[in-house]
């Protein structure tokens, strides 16, 4: 399912027109965002849990020469997916 495709989904549902439906889908993504830009945790119960987790540094290297080079620390998105949504998946 792309975005579009949920996009029309929610529209459905909701009875919404498609623009609506983009702003409202638009929106909530924007809200997880940029709340796990400022390192916080988005709790939606029932679903899941967006989260910010940390990579230490660590040492790789340059496939291109095989030099090594430090990769620094960075932070990436997790998703944790909920006991309601990991039954209805199964």
């Amino acid at each position: 399912m792309t975005k579009s495709d949920l996009i029309e989904v929610v529209a459905k549902k909701a009875k919404l027109t498609n623009k609506a439906a983009r702003d409202a889908v638009q929106s909530v993504f924007d809200v997880i965002t940029e709340n796990m830009k400022k390192g916080e945790k988005v709790v939606v119960t029932g679903f899941g849990t967006f989260d910010v987790g940390k990579r230490a540094a660590r040492e790789g290297r340059n496939p291109q020469t095989g030099e090594k080079i430090m990769i620094p620390e960075m932070r990436s998105p997790t998703f944790t997916a909920g006991k309601t949504l990991k039954r209805t998946v199964r």
